[in-house]
């Protein structure tokens, strides 16, 4: 055997390969010195309009509340005294105030519950008819949301009139029910129940638009999913349908509170401008001591009591859809 058997050949160095292409960089933008002033300068005339519209009021209602204002200082024979926090405690210090809260808030709650249950209840029902049917209850809905309230007031005081309201008529109708002559607005309960129902007739269609929108999102697969695992139509709505619908409902629960709480034409009509005592609710109410017994003042810190109420409200509502959002 040779030395050239014996010697173990040299390894031949791969081939080099060629770098990747060098990607090119994408320029940079330069930023405009103006365009955070951008957004604000559009924004601008709805900020005008807001501040004018809402700001100037809700300065001088706050201005007036600290105030000893009548009739005197509105005609300038009297300089305004600022008299500090006297008007709340005046307002704070009468029962009758707290009378009119209290039933103020079991108002705005019933009016809330009747209108997200009934509304809820159509909405669903309208997932399970025609798509004819679906239309004319739709264009229904829609008339009677686009009614005007003074309107919608006139009919439904039409409606329960004591001498030729239909409602008692039909209800006379029924086997032992003598109805004719019946005067709903004898008492404060009675009345505040018609003004109630009025109140859910006309909040309804939005909650029912509303919620049919939101019932389109939820999945038919899981549905479907739910009935095969043995649930019933309420197991179905509870576990499926109901946390698909809670941020819509809670949104839907807050506006309603805060129109139901703020409840004046339909009061205000439907007792001919001079709501009585038992009919007193936080808006008709803060109108009175402002407009009828002119003490502009006490009417200010009545308002801005129940601004700050609703405030709460709002507070409320920022927290839920906050939580809803953690857990999204």
């Amino acid at each position: 055997m040779s030395a050239a058997d014996t010697t173990t050949p040299a390894k031949v160095p791969p081939p080099r390969q060629a770098p990747p292409p060098a990607v090119p960089k994408a320029p940079r933008r330069r930023r405009t010195s103006g365009g955070g002033a951008v957004p604000w300068a559009l924004l601008a005339p709805c900020l005008l309009i807001l501040a004018l519209v809402m700001g100037y009021p809700l300065v001088r209602l706050v201005t007036l509340s600290f105030q000893k204002f009548g009739q005197s200082q509105l005609w300038g024979f009297q300089p305004a005294e600022s008299v500090g926090f006297d008007n709340f405690g005046k307002v704070l210090g009468d029962s009758e105030f707290w009378a009119v809260v209290v039933r103020t808030i079991v108002f705005a709650v019933g009016s809330v519950v009747f209108t997200m249950v009934i509304g809820m209840l159509i909405a669903l029902l309208l997932q399970r008819v025609s798509s004819w049917v679906k239309t004319l209850i739709n264009i229904a809905l829609v008339a009677s949301w686009g009614m005007p309230i003074i309107v919608a007031t006139t009919v439904f005081k039409w409606l329960f009139d004591s001498d030729y309201g239909v409602f008692n008529a039909l209800l006379s109708k029924l086997p032992g029910v003598d109805m004719i002559g019946h005067n709903w607005f004898a008492s404060g309960p009675q009345g505040l129940a018609v003004i109630m129902l009025l109140v859910v007739w006309g909040a309804v269609p939005f909650v029912v638009i509303t919620l049919s929108a939101g019932l389109t999102q939820v999945p038919s697969e899981l549905e479907e999913a739910a009935r095969l695992d043995g649930a019933g139509a309420w197991g179905v709505f509870r576990y499926v349908t109901l946390p698909i619908l809670k941020p819509i409902v809670v949104m839907l629960t807050t506006l309603s509170v805060i129109w139901d709480m703020g409840v004046f034409p339909q009061v205000f009509v439907m007792r001919g401008g001079h709501p009585e005592a038992e009919f007193q609710l936080l808006t008709t109410y803060s109108y009175d001591r402002a407009f009828v017994v002119n003490d502009y003042a006490q009417g200010s810190a009545i308002a801005l009591l129940t601004v700050l109420l609703l405030l709460g409200v709002v507070a409320v509502y920022m927290r839920q859809m906050l939580q809803i959002g953690e857990v999204e």
